[in-house]
């Protein structure tokens, strides 16, 4: 009977520690290297303090057509932000693991039309992540779904 005991505290333990792992290691899904859904731009998605954010390390059409030269944030509603380059660009920031695989609070923003929208992440598997931005609610918005590089 004591040896039962024993054995079924054991199992409990094990039971919790691994439930605890699996939790912390949830929260940290997203970091790494993701290509958007146009396959356009590869985005490296990191910690910053207790938030997540990312920013763009790869582009596939890196020089502009027009210049000749890196692309640049010309779409910035700042003007003093147009001679920034796109690539090392930080483009999403403010994103706090919730809970079920979910990251919320965050902002992205689009280099191509110089807008920024509040954004909501879900993982997919362990290699998919929806990235839906959205102005006011969630409901009104577009997801795009990237993969994991």
């Amino acid at each position: 009977m004591k040896r039962s005991v024993l054995l079924l505290s054991a199992i409990l333990i094990v039971t919790a520690l691994l439930a605890f792992t699996v939790k912390m290691q949830n929260t940290d899904a997203i970091i790494g290297s993701w290509k958007n859904g146009e396959g356009t731009a590869i985005i490296q998605v990191y910690k910053n303090a207790d938030k997540y954010q990312g920013k763009i390390t790869w582009l596939k059409e890196p020089i502009d057509p027009e210049t000749g030269k890196p692309k640049l944030d010309k779409h910035h509603p700042d003007e003093a932000n147009h001679s920034r380059p796109l690539l090392g660009l930080v483009n999403m920031w403010g994103f706090k693991y919730t809970s079920s695989n979910e990251w919320t609070g965050g902002k992205i923003y689009d280099p191509k039309n110089g807008k920024t929208y509040s954004c909501k992440i879900s993982m997919d598997g362990n290699n998919k992540l929806n990235v839906r931005g959205y102005i006011g609610i969630s409901l009104i918005g577009r997801t795009d779904v990237w993969t994991r590089q």
